[in-house]
């Protein structure tokens, strides 16, 4: 029973915390009747297809946050965050869910604040680097989450784990490209104050930190369970309304945009976030979470492609590195969870060894 437990809670690292919060109400939902099954085995590698369009949607977004300069990262969060808030809005009143249960207020609060000024400062990292490497390091979450659920939960994290996290932070080195390891060698042009390579180093320290302020909510997640993901959907998105529309106020920053342009734009960013968490829980739905983890490294794809395409950047060769470096360390998570799902006795497992130390 505690080793099914702790699979079970090992998966939860390779999803997003929105995912985390859809799989946590499927596994206490209703069981699939056979007619359901018949269905979503009609297409082959559904599950795969719908990892990979989500990741293609949320490569959208991001690159929505790179196309609309004029509009602060912040208040770009909170476009995002209605995203989240209003579809959950329907779901809470259909089932006649409490939106803020006694004894998880605190845990919700907290949850709510962890993921919003994640993802600020992930859109933050988005506006002032290169969005191929942003995404790269937002990407490596999962790698992460083995720290805080060793020291929270008191979880393992065994040599695999540790070669991990060194891998993924030499990827990360590599791509925020600190001035006291490599100096100056940005291939940005450097305008006479230095504003850019500044704004692209510390774009890279607020992604690292978005993306521990992530982790933290995956151990902050399997503290909720039992809770539908609506209601924790919900409240997320009503706190983190409240947190951005305070923030951009405090920074003088609040305002509609200005052209009808970048307004459409925020819409279809809200419509893109939500149509990628849809395909996600879907994904999880027909698919294990570690082929899914896999799948999502389009989202590395599809970033380089659009950098290329849209903002004319080329990826330096120490990027590109690094981002190999990440993606690698993400795919092994992924191959790690796939491999323990396969029986005791199978021989690709005890082939594959090394990967469960």
């Amino acid at each position: 029973m505690m080793a099914q437990r702790f699979r079970h809670t090992e998966m939860m690292e390779l999803e997003s915390p929105s995912e985390s919060e859809h799989r946590l109400a499927l596994d206490s939902g209703p069981p699939v009747t056979s007619s359901a099954s018949r269905r979503s085995i009609s297409i082959p590698h559904l599950g795969i297809i719908m990892a990979i369009a989500s990741s293609f949607f949320f490569s959208l977004s991001s690159l929505i946050v790179k196309l609309v300069p004029d509009v602060h990262p912040v208040a770009l969060a909170t476009y995002r965050f209605a995203g989240i808030l209003l579809p959950s809005i329907p779901i809470v009143i259909r089932r006649s869910e409490d939106p803020f249960p006694k004894g998880k207020r605190w845990l919700l609060l907290l949850r709510a604040f962890l993921g919003t000024t994640s993802l600020m400062s992930q859109f933050y990292a988005l506006r002032h680097m290169p969005l191929a490497d942003a995404s790269v390091i937002i990407f490596s979450v999962p790698v992460f989450v083995a720290i805080f659920a060793r020291i929270f939960l008191n979880e393992e994290c065994g040599l695999f784990h540790v070669a991990n996290i060194f891998l993924t932070l030499c990827g990360c080195i590599l791509i925020a490209r600190p001035p006291f390891l490599f100096g100056r060698m940005d291939a940005l042009p450097l305008p006479e104050d230095g504003s850019v390579y500044d704004n692209a180093f510390w774009g890279a320290v607020a992604a690292l930190c978005g993306t521990l302020f992530a982790a933290n909510v995956y151990v902050v997640i399997r503290s909720l369970k039992g809770l539908h993901f609506s209601v924790i959907m919900s409240s997320f998105g009503a706190f983190a309304i409240l947190q951005t529309f305070m923030t951009t106020w405090a920074m003088n920053e609040l305002c509609l945009p200005a052209c009808g342009h970048d307004r459409y734009l925020m819409v279809l960013l809200a419509i893109f976030s939500f149509a990628g968490q849809i395909l996600l829980t879907m994904a999880l739905q027909h698919e294990q979470a570690g082929p899914v983890a896999i799948a999502r490294s389009a989202d590395v794809v599809f970033a380089f492609i659009w950098q290329v395409i849209f903002l004319n950047e080329i990826p330096g060769w120490i990027s590109l590195i690094g981002a190999l470096l990440v993606t690698t360390s993400v795919l092994l998570t992924g191959v790690r969870k796939w491999v323990e799902g396969l029986d005791s006795h199978d021989p690709l497992r005890q082939r594959l060894w090394f990967l469960q130390r």
